[in-house]
């Protein structure tokens, strides 16, 4: 076996715990692959959004991804070794690698629908003869239960714990939670994770847990582990930085088995375009090995300390209102809030945005309402802090 084999293959004790070592890798010599197609890169002052890549894969996953791409492999057998090593760190009875958070939903969602019955599989999303609706708190309802509704269901929405039980019947397949914020980020579940799963016991259907915007820390997957939680669905793209298009399904097994069945390499079934390959199971199992293991309260100190940089600056810009957005409910996440009077600045919020983009280097931030803009640093270079506070201040001296 080759050196760089037995690296990769020696996992996860390979992978520094440290958060910062090896965190980005050395620069190309010529020209990288963006500026051969005449794309500018940005800095992210996003946060893990899709449109602008999410997250960065850690350095040391890339000889291991390449490794496996080198080679040819049984898919089930690799989920089975994979999900068993994911299963582990999660504390959940078994799991399977994804295209991301909505794939898992989307295969979870069909694994409750038509379990291991491969008539059924065939069949959806003509749910005929199955159970047909899943129960969301109004609350919790976003664009990303596309990826549930894809299989046929009617969602049922509710918005107290008497309306949840009372929703509760014989074509109920499962109860979907989000675990994690969708944009708002003071917003109350009026009905708990843990009343949802002891309601879901007693009337006999599942909870899927959308945990993408979970992490950090890994201990927040743990807890849903610990709880029993039925599905978990996981984001591999996003602050764990592991392949963009991977995430993780975790939870009771006969729903992950189910799910499997329900996804590719199995060509007839609703989730079969959704394929997973082996790199990305490779690269998603490798990351939860070293994310499961990085110094969280570090990685957040050095976040803050960006952000407070970043802060300080602004707030010498002349006419500018600087200050922190809350956290998220499940996770500490540092966005500063922009506000400043158009008329006065002869700047409009657009305009702003516009240059930031437009500019060298190029810098992607968020709308935040009318009057402001939203900078969030969370899982920014060294340096960034200073360019972006750099840039902010050209514009506006303009």
């Amino acid at each position: 076996m080759s050196t760089s084999r037995r690296k990769w293959l020696g996992g996860a004790g390979l992978l520094s715990a440290w958060p910062f070592k090896g965190l980005f890798a050395a620069p190309s010599a010529g020209p990288n692959v963006y500026q051969q197609l005449g794309i500018k890169p940005v800095i992210n002052c996003r946060g893990t959004h899709t449109v602008i890549g999410a997250s960065k894969m850690w350095p040391e996953l890339h000889e291991g991804i390449a490794e496996a791409a080198r080679h040819f492999v049984v898919l089930d057998e690799l989920q089975d070794a994979v999900g068993a090593r994911l299963a582990k760190l999660i504390g959940s009875e078994d799991a399977m690698v994804t295209t991301g958070t909505a794939g898992a939903m989307a295969v979870g969602t069909c694994a409750c629908l038509a379990g291991s019955d491969t008539a059924k599989i065939r069949r959806l999303p003509d749910l005929t003869g199955m159970k047909s609706e899943v129960i969301i708190q109004k609350i919790h309802r976003n664009g990303y239960d596309h990826a549930i509704r894809a299989a046929g269901v009617k969602i049922v929405e509710v918005e107290t714990k008497e309306q949840l039980a009372n929703a509760a019947n014989g074509q109920t397949a499962m109860l979907y939670f989000l675990g994690g914020s969708s944009g708002d980020w003071e917003y109350e579940t009026p009905v708990s994770l843990e009343e949802c799963l002891e309601i879901g016991r007693k009337a006999g259907f599942p909870v899927m847990v959308d945990a993408a915007n979970m992490m950090p820390p890994w201990d927040n997957i743990r807890k849903l582990g610990a709880l029993g939680t039925d599905l978990i669905a996981i984001s591999g793209g996003k602050h764990m930085r592991g392949p963009q298009c991977s995430g993780i399904l975790a939870g009771r097994r006969d729903l992950v088995r189910a799910a499997r069945l329900n996804s590719n390499p199995h060509s007839d079934s609703l989730g079969r375009p959704m394929k997973v390959g082996r790199e990305e199971m490779v690269g998603i199992w490798l990351a939860a090995e070293k994310y499961a293991k990085l110094d969280f309260a570090a990685l957040d100190r050095e976040c803050f300390r960006q952000a407070e940089y970043l802060t300080r600056e602004l707030k010498k810009i002349k006419g500018l209102d600087v200050s922190y957005a809350p956290h998220d409910r499940t996770r500490r996440v540092h966005r500063i809030i922009v506000n400043w009077d158009e008329q006065s600045l002869k700047l409009t919020v657009n305009e702003c945005e516009k240059k930031l983009m437009d500019g060298d280097p190029r810098i992607a931030v968020l709308r935040q309402g009318r009057k402001g803009l939203l900078f969030t640093m969370f899982m920014n270079e060294p340096g960034d802090e200073k360019v972006v506070a750099r840039r902010v201040k050209e514009i506006f001296a303009a």
